[in-house]
């Protein structure tokens, strides 16, 4: 059994983040902007924009390294595929977008239609990041 081949890892986790940071883009400027800045302006808070999209991309990347090294650390276990590469996308999802989505909800920092679309969005859109990911890993 051979180690996880990062060159690979981080290939693939450029990929996914780029799926995902051009899934975020579409979700909060296009379709969701004008609703979004709204409820940021109903709860006397900035509109995202300039340093703050800079982290958000830069985080979103290093979010999709994290979710190829994931698949590439469980294929073994679970075997390669896109069966693999989807798990891993919803678990991810549940633990880094479902459960913040929520406490922002409940907290009053997002109304909940925002937070439900969020929510779907990312379930959709955090596997499909795997899969592509995961397409381009193979072990060393």
């Amino acid at each position: 059994m051979s180690g996880i081949n990062i060159g690979r890892v981080v290939v693939g986790g450029l990929v996914a983040g780029l799926v995902m940071n051009v899934g975020e883009y579409i979700l909060n400027e296009p379709l969701l902007g004008a609703e979004l800045t709204a409820a940021l302006e109903a709860r006397n808070l900035p509109a995202v924009g300039g340093g703050a999209i800079g982290v958000f991309v830069t985080m979103t990347f290093a979010f999709g390294i994290l979710l190829v090294w994931l698949y590439a650390a469980v294929r073994p276990r679970l075997g390669p595929g896109p069966k693999t590469a989807v798990t891993i996308g919803v678990v991810v999802w549940f633990l880094a977008y479902f459960g913040p989505t929520v406490a922002m909800n409940v907290m009053g920092m997002l109304p909940g239609r925002l937070a439900m679309i969020g929510a779907v969005w990312g379930l959709v859109e955090v596997p499909l990041a795997a899969l592509a990911g995961a397409w381009m890993y193979h072990e060393a």
